[in-house]
């Protein structure tokens, strides 16, 4: 595991690609993911986002890349379902991934804390790992700071219920990270052209994830079918 800051290093100013495929879509699989992986790193792309220490393993054969890692998990009661509690830090820590990235908003966890009870247990328990916050607004963002994460990013913005309708990409929380916190800002979330990935950069991130528009063939093709319908 390489906690220091050449993680970060060698996704500035770069593309990271997320690849993932819940259970219920046709690309679910280990082995398709670290193929997508591999078709990513051939791209040019200098990180990996996945789910899941299944597909993190298998990556892990084919590339040799920084991955930020996370488990989805839903628990009944919460809203919160991206590396929800300590047992899935714990997972992803055992399988040593770069960066750990999970919920960092205001909503209530599985467990009943809030990310401010329970992060700082986290950061005293794991010291040397690399935390990513996925915030969905700029306040979030703020307190994320605050508790000690490594790297913030926009991932959650429009789809909390607080953020529902919002705009995406979020160019607005972007520009004001940027132009207020000294630490790593990635952007991720809705970003589906070059253009806006561009313009990403432009703003001044640290780094931007894009998912769908990359490794999503059905949503891609939804896509295109919306526009002949």
């Amino acid at each position: 595991m390489n906690t220091d800051n050449n993680v970060l290093n060698k996704i500035k100013g770069k593309l990271v690609v997320s690849c993932q495929a819940l259970p219920e879509e046709p690309l679910h699989s280990p082995f398709i993911m670290g193929r997508m992986a591999y078709a990513a790193y051939l791209g040019g792309a200098s990180g990996i986002r996945a789910n899941s220490v299944e597909d993190i393993k298998e990556i892990k054969t084919v590339v040799d890349l920084p991955i930020i890692g996370i488990i989805k998990r839903v628990y009944e009661g919460s809203d919160v379902f991206i590396t929800p509690t300590l047992k899935e830090v714990d997972d992803l820590y055992r399988e040593g991934v770069d960066i750990i990235a999970m919920d960092a908003t205001d909503r209530i966890r599985p467990d009943g804390t809030t990310i401010s009870e329970l992060f700082p247990r986290l950061r005293e328990a794991y010291k040397d790992q690399l935390f990513m916050a996925d915030c969905s607004t700029y306040e979030e963002a703020l307190k994320a700071v605050e508790l000690g994460f490594d790297c913030i990013g926009t991932t959650l913005s429009g789809f909390t219920e607080a953020t529902r309708g919002k705009i995406l990409p979020d160019f607005e929380m972007v520009e004001k990270l940027v132009n207020t916190i000294s630490m790593p800002v990635i952007a991720e979330g809705g970003v589906s052209t070059p253009e806006e990935l561009k313009r990403m950069f432009d703003l001044g991130v640290y780094s931007s994830v894009v998912g769908s528009a990359i490794t999503r063939p059905m949503e891609i093709t939804q896509r295109f079918m919306k526009a002949i319908q």
